[in-house]
């Protein structure tokens, strides 16, 4: 299982900084900003490999299961 961040979500965040930069503000000005958008991953198969049962509530509740 992984729970983080939304890696294309900050991707798409940073596209926004380096436009803001490229437009002529400082670096130095811009806010510092967190993540807003997480994502949960479920590798199905690993986990039945290693004997472990993954709750149907949480399979439901993944945005992303791995078969």
């Amino acid at each position: 299982m992984w729970y983080g961040p939304d890696l294309l979500n900050m991707f798409r965040r940073s596209a926004v900084y380096v436009a803001r930069i490229l437009s002529g503000s400082r670096p130095a000005e811009l806010p510092v900003e967190q993540p807003t958008k997480f994502a949960l991953t479920i590798n199905e198969s690993t986990a039945k490999a290693l004997g472990i049962q993954v709750p149907q509530s949480l399979l439901l509740a993944a945005d992303a299961v791995i078969h």
